[in-house]
């Protein structure tokens, strides 16, 4: 992994958090209104923290969400991830650092239908693999750790939604990410997949140490992660440590 140097030109110390924001804002104009969807965040996140972002629709969640991504820039205020001012960089190196230290696992699964599962995760991995042979060894590995091995020659249409939901997250681990975003991601699950999905998170944390952040409206998803961030109006309601 290319190593990118922060603002002051060092190294990331070992110490420092993967997240730390603050004074972030985020407005949009809209109708000729202007809309402030996030209100001076001040957030840290370490590594290895599984996190829930929680909030009514129209809360900035989601808008919180794609600035974790790498998707948006704030307004004001800073954002630093792995040691680097996102808010600074180009918009080709906020690509490479979405596709390479960010895994995301969407509400929808955003497989593509053409390929079969081992595919959806090996195409992952072509900004920093150029082997064919090697992506697909690397995609069949992980589809076996999610529990997959017997399907990677399906098409997403033949597998079940439990099973989509587990090649998405085969493919947001793909590229070794420092950290795993997922947006709603048991919203198209029912309670047991939803359950077993929640487990599957536990173990990957477990073996791989991932951060991981889920935007989410489910209580049960909630109540399943290490620390709850609530969202009103833009700003954090609440920022509680839970007991598992």
């Amino acid at each position: 992994m290319t190593q990118v140097l922060i603002d002051d030109n060092r190294e990331p110390s070992p110490g420092e958090p993967l997240y730390a924001l603050k004074g972030v804002t985020r407005s949009f104009t809209k109708g000729g209104v202007t809309v402030n969807a996030l209100r001076g965040i001040d957030l840290e996140i370490a590594r290895g923290e599984t996190v829930s972002l929680e909030g009514p629709s129209g809360s900035g969640k989601t808008t919180l969400l794609q600035l974790l991504g790498a998707l948006d820039t704030p307004t004001s205020g800073q954002i630093r991830f792995a040691g680097r001012s996102l808010e600074d960089e180009s918009d080709s190196v906020l690509t490479d650092i979405r596709s390479r230290e960010i895994g995301f696992v969407f509400q929808q699964f955003n497989l593509i239908p053409t390929l079969s599962a081992a595919e959806n995760v090996a195409i992952a991995m072509v900004p920093r693999e150029s082997s064919h042979v090697k992506r697909m060894a690397r995609a069949s590995d992980l589809l076996g750790q999610v529990g997959l091995a017997h399907r990677l020659g399906h098409l997403p249409s033949r597998l079940s939604g439990g099973e989509q939901q587990r090649v998405a997250i085969a493919r947001a681990l793909a590229n070794s990410p420092e950290v795993i975003i997922a947006d709603e991601p048991t919203g198209n699950l029912d309670s047991t997949n939803a359950g077993e999905f929640l487990a599957l998170l536990d173990d990957l944390q477990q073996q791989f140490g991932v951060t991981i952040i889920i935007a989410t409206h489910d209580e049960d998803v909630a109540s399943h992660t290490g620390r709850r961030v609530r969202i009103r109006d833009g700003s954090i309601a609440s920022d509680t440590t839970t007991a598992l």
